[in-house]
């Protein structure tokens, strides 16, 4: 079968597609998809420079495969598994980065507990959108557990990550104040913020609390701020940082969590349930076929996209 693969870090160049064996039949509590869509996310992007490597999360290999999101068909299951059964469409998330094979193959084999039943109605491509953006604001708003109605800034608001944030802390009843690009205001308002503070705000933190006195009670920072978007929350509050090294030291007491991704299947499903009532809606920027792989990971790299690059790794 075709898959995304590495043999050395670097640039796009360095991606190529590989025939390699089928994976072995799924072992006890495992699963084995036929992959319809899996997306392309900045980890992806970390995982083929090298940078994750040089951080010490994952040894240099011989061979790394990419991709964390899927949406697709089981195929086969293993010892001990009654759901998902064969021929059911499920979503899901590979949260390991040691991995020979990722998601961005033609079949791969995961944990059941790491798979959802997909939204009805919803398209493969757009599906494939949910598992790690829709989990990672999730764990995040957990880990602040704030209360209906307070205030959450959310930073990259425009972004997968940053959008389904908006989307979920409405439907617990926060108010958000959104930043991002000045011409994503409508986009941001549009999934539920309350306020906006554009991304070129000379001082952030100011600017959130001229409309907030005080200063929020949280921040999801999924534009990478750190003490940026620090300084807009109130003294006491609650901070969620979302990647390796972008938590910022917690200044006047404030909690800080660094959110470390975890596959969850039962709140996946929670937030396929959302996707099928409309409350949390998938955004798919394009669709590639899997050869287009470079395409993607240069468009990502440059910034600007809105929603997720999916790539299809089936043949027409």
């Amino acid at each position: 079968m075709r898959a995304l693969v590495i043999d050395s870090f670097g640039g796009p160049e360095v991606l190529r597609i590989a025939e390699v064996p089928a994976p072995t039949p799924p072992g006890p509590g495992q699963v084995r998809v036929r992959v319809e869509a899996a997306t392309v996310n900045p980890v992806d992007l970390a995982t083929r420079s090298g940078a994750l490597a040089a951080a010490g999360l994952m040894p240099a290999r011989a061979r790394t495969g990419l991709g964390w999101d899927v949406a697709g068909v089981v195929e086969e299951t293993g010892p001990g598994v009654a759901e998902p059964r064969p021929g059911d469409r499920v979503i899901g998330l590979h949260d390991r980065l040691d991995v020979p094979l990722g998601t961005q193959a033609e079949q791969v084999v995961l944990d059941a507990r790491a798979l959802a039943p997909a939204p009805a109605g919803v398209p493969a491509a757009a599906a494939a959108t949910l598992p790690l953006s829709g989990l990672t604001a999730l764990q995040a708003l957990d880990a602040l557990g704030l209360s209906r109605g307070e205030t959450l800034l959310v930073t990259g608001a425009a972004g997968a990550v940053g959008g389904h944030t908006v989307q979920l802390a409405v439907a617990r009843g926060l108010r958000v104040v959104a930043s991002a690009r000045e011409n994503d205001e409508a986009l941001v308002r549009g999934l539920g913020a309350e306020r906006f503070v554009p991304d070129t705000a000379d001082r952030l933190g100011e600017a959130v609390r001229t409309l907030v006195p005080g200063g929020v009670a949280g921040a999801v920072d999924a534009a990478v701020l750190g003490a940026t978007a620090l300084d807009g929350v109130r003294s006491g509050g609650a901070f969620a940082a979302l990647v390796a090294g972008g938590a910022p030291v917690p200044l006047r007491g404030t909690r800080v969590h660094q959110i470390w991704i975890r596959a969850d299947g039962r709140a996946l499903a929670a937030l396929a349930a959302l996707a099928e009532a409309g409350t949390l809606t998938p955004r798919v920027a394009a669709t590639l076929p899997l050869a287009a792989a470079r395409d993607a990971h240069e468009r990502l790299a440059a910034g600007g996209v809105r929603g997720r690059l999916v790539l299809l790794p089936q043949k027409p």
